[in-house]
């Protein structure tokens, strides 16, 4: 760095740092912007990079579920009592719903993954909703999805 004088000043900068007697101030100027963004940059990755690693061990919250996901299993099975046409309604928003996990997979997860195979029908499907909610009654509507999405995978690997 020059002085207004003309003469280098890093030499009396540095003697002044390894001193101690230099201010927070007087050390930040002897340090090249560069060098500061650097140091910056560094200590926000690692903020975020630790942030992340913390937060994937902790217990994610439950997504917030809207449409008829969002109903626990005994609204499903008394409104399919009263409403057998509506199982239809429940079983396109199932299917959207996996239809979604498949797209938050990471590449090559259940990638060509088959939400209706042959061996395991859309009627089947809506049984396999139908049996699982009479099961578990205080369970929501979304977590017999996530069951049947499961089961989707194992029907895939057979």
């Amino acid at each position: 760095m020059k002085l207004a004088d003309g003469r280098s000043g890093q030499a009396d900068e540095s003697r002044t740092i390894r001193s101690g007697r230099a201010s927070v101030a007087q050390v930040f100027a002897s340090v090249p912007r560069r060098r500061i963004w650097r140091a910056l940059l560094g200590l926000a990755l690692f903020s975020i990079t630790a942030g992340a690693i913390e937060a994937s061990h902790a217990q994610d919250p439950k997504a917030r579920i809207v449409g008829l996901g969002a109903t626990m299993c005994q609204q499903f099975d008394d409104d399919i009592k009263a409403n057998p046409a509506i199982r239809r309604d429940y079983l396109a928003w199932a299917q959207g719903f996996m239809s979604g996990i498949i797209l938050s997979r990471p590449p090559g997860v259940d990638q060509g993954l088959d939400l209706a195979p042959k061996t395991f029908d859309l009627v089947s499907q809506l049984h396999f909703l139908e049996d699982h909610c009479a099961r578990n009654a205080s369970l929501d509507f979304s977590d017999a999805v996530e069951a049947l999405y499961k089961r989707l995978r194992l029907e895939g690997k057979t």
